[in-house]
C-alpha cells in the first residue's frame, strides 16, 4: 500500500467508481478477491447515475484511494446522518489488490474524514447478513453488531436478480475516535481536495 493517495471523487470519476465496485462484488473478476457477492446476487450492484448521486448529493461524498500512478484502487461512500453519525458504504478494493492493507487504509481515512468534515463520532454500515467473513473483517477493525436489521432491497436491483430470497442486512457500528497524526511518507494522507 506504499504511496497510496486519497482524494474526494469528482462527478467525472463516476464511471471508474462504478467499474471498481462491480469488479469487486459481482461477476467473474470479483472471484479474484474475497469480497465477492457473486454467489448471492447476479446484477451490476450499482450504475453510474447512482454513483453520481453519491458524489454530488448533499452531505455525501465518495473517497478514492489511488496508487502511485493515479489508478483508483479503492473507494467508499460517506454520508452524514443525524447527530454525530456517518454512514460508510460502497466500499470496494480492486480484487487483485485485496489483502494488501488498502481496505484498512480506506476505512481509517474515511473515519478521519467523517470526523473532520462533520464532527462524526460514530460510523455505521450495513452488510448482507450471510457475509460472515466480511462481518468478521469489520469486527476485527472495531465494528460491532448493533442488533438492528434492515430489509434487502430486492426491488431496487439494477440489472439482475438475487440468487436467494433470505437476504437481509445487519447494521454494524464503530465509535470513531482520534487516531495519531497521519504520516504522509507511508501513504497516510487523509485527502486532497476535489
Amino acid at each position: 500500500m506504499d504511496g497510496a493517495r486519497f482524494r474526494i471523487a469528482r462527478e467525472d470519476d463516476a464511471p471508474v467508481v462504478t467499474a471498481l465496485v462491480r469488479r469487486a462484488y459481482r461477476g467473474p473478476e470479483s472471484r479474484a478477491g474475497w469480497t465477492t457477492e457473486a454467489d448471492l446476487l447476479d446484477d451490476e450492484r450499482i450504475d453510474t447515475d447512482q454513483v453520481v448521486g453519491k458524489i454530488t448529493g448533499p452531505d455525501s461524498l465518495v473517497l478514492l484511494a489511488e496508487d502511485a500512478g493515479g489508478a483508483v484502487i479503492g473507494c467508499c461512500e460517506l454520508a452524514r446522518r443525524e447527530g454525530d453519525v456517518a454512514y460508510f458504504g460502497l466500499f470496494a478494493v480492486q480484487p487483485a489488490r485485496q489483502g494488501a492493507g488498502i481496505g484498512r487504509a480506506v476505512l481509517d481515512h474515511a473515519a478521519d474524514l467523517a470526523r473532520q468534515l462533520w464532527g462524526a463520532t460514530r460510523m455505521e454500515m450495513t452488510v448482507i447478513a450471510q457475509r460472515g467473513d466480511l462481518i468478521a473483517w469489520y469486527e476485527r477493525r472495531g465494528f460491532h453488531r448493533t442488533g438492528q436489521h434492515r430489509p434487502f432491497p430486492y426491488g431496487e436491483l439494477v440489472n439482475g436478480t438475487a440468487l436467494r430470497d433470505d437476504l437481509y442486512f445487519v447494521v454494524l457500528a464503530k465509535d470513531i475516535v482520534e487516531r495519531p497524526a497521519a504520516d504522509e511518507s507511508r501513504g497516510e494522507r487523509v485527502w486532497s481536495g476535489p
